[in-house]
């Protein structure tokens, strides 16, 4: 379904700022006259869209006003039926974390052609504010990407022995509210308590704010620091300075 003919975009915004965004990405946002958009997609990137577009947040904020994604589905759908350019902007990329799977079948149930585009994904941002690579020769041959915030609101239930067996770099998404819970599970699955972790919040905006502690110590150092925005962790040998 990712068709040239098509009038319908899902697209990812990167983490926060909008020198992160693709080109294509950004051609998208000045020509869409329709604009979908989660609530974490900034004011610095909505501020680069077609000025006659129509801007709709349909974003799903914990602890916040919530649209429910059957409702996304249907605005997306009467939107792409209307025969407007209609982009579907997602923090992060679409494809990790991003419900696109629904959205994306909501349209081929109608019909409707679409293209994804890809985003610059947390877990690279946060390497990169961070300056410290994911993998590392002998050390980190592996990334994980866990999302620690379900449906129900809690901690997935992923099944702890087998990433800790695995080894790699662990990037968590969603993941401060369930960190006590998720930091014991790892413990409790053999993972060392001065592993090394980190996180990084509102990654690539002007208010980012960076922390290093081991696994042990990173719950009670948020808790501390009681962030607000959006924060990933990142936990694994790769880390050690």
């Amino acid at each position: 379904m990712e068709s040239s003919g098509a009038n319908v975009y899902l697209a990812g915004a990167g983490p926060g700022g909008a020198d992160l965004l693709t080109l294509k990405t950004l051609r998208l946002l000045e020509r869409a006259d329709i604009i979908l958009h989660d609530s974490l997609v900034g004011a610095d990137v909505l501020r680069l869209a077609n000025p006659a577009a129509s801007l709709i947040d349909v974003g799903k904020r914990c602890g916040g006003k919530a649209h429910p994604q059957a409702e996304i589905c249907r605005l997306l759908v009467e939107a792409a039926q209307t025969g407007a350019m209609v982009l579907r902007l997602k923090g992060g990329d679409p494809m990790i974390f991003g419900r696109a799977t629904e959205e994306m079948a909501a349209l081929r149930a109608a019909g409707i052609a679409f293209e994804v585009v890809p985003g610059v994904t947390a877990a690279a941002a946060a390497a990169a504010a961070l300056a410290t690579s994911l993998t590392m020769r002998d050390v980190s041959r592996a990334v994980h990407l866990l999302a620690a915030h379900g449906s129900d609101g809690g901690l997935p239930p992923h099944d702890w022995a087998a990433l800790a067996r695995a080894g790699g770099t662990f990037a968590v998404y969603m993941g401060v509210r369930t960190l006590p819970v998720l930091a014991a599970n790892l413990l409790a699955a053999g993972i060392a308590a001065d592993m090394p972790a980190a996180a990084v919040e509102n990654i690539a905006l002007p208010n980012q704010r960076l922390w290093r502690a081991t696994l042990a110590a990173l719950p009670g150092l948020l808790a501390a620091a009681a962030p607000a925005g959006p924060v990933l962790l990142l936990i694994g040998e790769a880390l050690r300075e």
